[in-house]
């Protein structure tokens, strides 16, 4: 590297620094406490419009595009992956400052994770970037969203994925198998009773995947199923709101299942917790707290953080006659995001069996863990 680049990235480096600790809480508070004041909310009657609400809601003080999936090599050997891109927005207005390069109007995150199954081996990496020279962005008009050479882009109805670092790569194309489907009521996903208290949440639950996975320097050809999740909003849980638990299920027999369940601080689960049942036809029911039940079967204990997440679940929609065990791949898939969004969470690989409608089926998912290292409160959240 010359030393005129040196000196650049110093630079930018310094700067984002700077901003990080000007905006952040006293540790460990996991996201930087931002004042969000002039950010639009997410409120009820919101009508999506496709494909602009693909894109970057500059209004909306945080957003997030999420992809997990499941690939198997020619071979036959499963892995799990994660691809995320998180946008923190620091100025309501793109109109400040937005002559100069340097000008800081969001941050941005991204977090990259391969769980290898066979051998119970997990590998993440964490970027972040104040979204100048054009190192990361999000774009307005277009799928695009990118943190240095990790990147999301949309090219017709595919998305198309690729992330890279020290052996370990992804470079995939997804294609909807099954038509988007908006999560909540009347537009909103709600978190609290509070107006505002909510996200704008969607997803594609079943995307036809294939492309090229780079393990330890070794490249495979690949395929499998993805789900992706676009949020927006601007708002954080409450205080007295812990974390979540958040699942995502692709069943054999063609129905994908989401469910979050959000406690609190005190024990109990939220009243606003929910979830969406897809069917087969992509037909969706929204669903409760009162329309599920999930029961953890057992403990683990992270050497990391020392928080003890459930692990291994047993969920239940008895009026749908739902009844299935989600089983992680393996125990250690943890990300510790000291560099980024400095939260420790889990978000794993799950394997899935079980009955619907009294038939026996069998699928694949991914969990999430949030709040068990440390309480999110107004911290900040995912907000699935």
């Amino acid at each position: 590297m010359n030393s005129h680049l040196r000196q650049l990235r110093s630079h930018h480096m310094g700067l984002l620094c700077a901003v990080l600790l000007v905006l952040t809480c006293t540790p460990p508070a996991p996201l930087p406490c931002l004042a969000w004041e002039g950010f639009r909310k997410a409120l009820s009657g919101y009508e999506f419009t496709f494909p602009s609400d693909h894109f970057a809601h500059e209004d909306y003080a945080i957003e997030w595009w999420y992809y997990t999936g499941h690939l198997r090599t020619e071979g036959g050997r499963w892995y799990g992956y994660e691809l995320t891109f998180f946008r923190y927005g620091l100025e309501p207005s793109p109109a400040v400052n937005q002559g100069s390069q340097w000008a800081i109007q969001s941050l941005h995150f991204a977090h990259f994770a391969v769980s290898d199954e066979k051998k119970k081996r997990f590998y993440y990496r964490e970027r972040i970037s104040r979204g100048a020279l054009g190192m990361a962005g999000a774009s307005t008009d277009s799928l695009r969203v990118w943190v240095e050479d990790w990147s999301l882009e949309g090219k017709g109805d595919r998305h198309l994925l690729k992330a890279s670092s020290e052996g370990h790569a992804i470079d995939l194309t997804l294609s909807p198998i099954k038509a988007l489907v908006i999560h909540g009521r009347e537009g909103i996903s709600k978190k609290g009773a509070e107006d505002g208290h909510a996200s704008h949440y969607y997803s594609y639950t079943r995307l036809a995947t294939v492309g090229r996975l780079t393990i330890d320097g070794k490249t495979y050809e690949v395929s499998g199923l993805s789900w992706m999740d676009h949020e927006f909003s601007s708002d954080r849980l409450a205080p007295y709101q812990a974390g979540w638990d958040w699942f995502s299920i692709q069943l054999d027999n063609h129905v994908e299942i989401m469910l979050y369940q959000i406690r609190h601080t005190g024990g109990g689960l939220d009243p606003f917790s929910s979830g969406t049942i897809v069917r087969a036809d992509g037909a969706t029911e929204h669903l409760t707290l009162d329309d599920f039940q999930v029961r953890a079967l057992s403990q683990w204990r992270s050497k990391r953080s020392g928080a003890r997440y459930p692990m291994g679940w047993h969920i239940t929609i008895p009026e749908r006659a739902i009844s299935l065990t989600v089983t992680p791949a393996f125990e250690e898939q943890e990300l510790n995001t000291e560099e980024s969004t400095r939260i420790s969470y889990w978000e794993g690989s799950c394997k899935v069996a079980g009955t619907y409608g009294g038939r026996a089926v069998r699928g694949m998912g991914y969990t999430e863990l949030t709040g068990y290292a440390q309480p999110l409160g107004r911290s900040g959240d995912r907000g699935s």
